[in-house]
């Protein structure tokens, strides 16, 4: 495995990728690696997403508290047999 250091990396973006990390529940470093990893893929082409990773992107930003629920209902009366 290889290793690169970034220089010169303003610090909003260091606490962006940290802040970032925190939300997936992983360290910095594997949030950097799986940036670059869709970024790039081994054969050196960008890789397209998935369906789950851009409906995950889609939502993303989604503050779910804020939806309405909807009121329960009781259930059927089963039929009679």
């Amino acid at each position: 495995m290889g290793s690169i250091t970034v220089r010169n990396l303003d610090e909003s973006i260091k606490e962006g990728l940290r802040l970032r990390a925190a939300r997936h529940g992983w360290s910095l470093e594997q949030e950097v690696r799986s940036i670059l990893q869709k970024a790039v893929g081994a054969d050196g082409q960008a890789q397209s997403m998935d369906f789950a990773q851009r409906i995950q992107q889609r939502f993303q930003g989604l503050d779910a508290s804020d939806l309405p629920i909807a009121a329960r209902r009781t259930g059927r009366t089963p039929p009679e047999p």
